[in-house]
């Protein structure tokens, strides 16, 4: 079963918390057990799992990869300017698989599910879960 989320982004960077979503598409398919893969659709974005009880920790990821990969340095910015979208959309990974057991995501108490957005603010961004039955 394939579910697509789609939504707005507001800043050129930030990770925007999908896990509720996630959490209803894997419900909605029915599988009690399995595995639900979150795909972000588009070069300049991806997929996290990372804490999501401190509003800190987003903020803290953003400023990490603005440190570690600087806009405006890049071959790819003679293109189009994006060049550390693209470097921090790859490092960080397109997509997560996350277990589904008894019909609940396999998430620890304070994992949440996060797109980020790292080319915004977009219109339009979607991301693709695809829930696997393993019974």
């Amino acid at each position: 079963m394939h579910h697509l989320l789609r939504f707005s982004t507001r800043q050129a960077q930030e990770l925007l918390d999908i896990t509720e979503q996630v959490r209803a598409a894997a419900r909605d398919s029915g599988v009690a057990n399995g595995l639900v893969n979150v795909y972000a659709q588009g070069a300049t974005a991806a997929i996290m799992i990372q804490e999501n009880w401190d509003a800190s920790v987003p903020t803290d990821v953003v400023n990490l990869l603005r440190k570690l990969i600087p806009p405006g340095v890049w071959l790819h910015d003679q293109q189009d300017g994006n060049g550390d979208a693209h470097l921090k959309a790859g490092l960080v990974g397109p997509s997560e698989t996350i277990p589904i057991i008894d019909g609940k995501l396999g998430l620890s108490t304070w994992q949440g599910i996060f797109f980020c957005e790292f080319d915004g603010p977009r219109s339009t961004r979607t991301v693709v879960c695809t829930v696997l039955a393993a019974d």
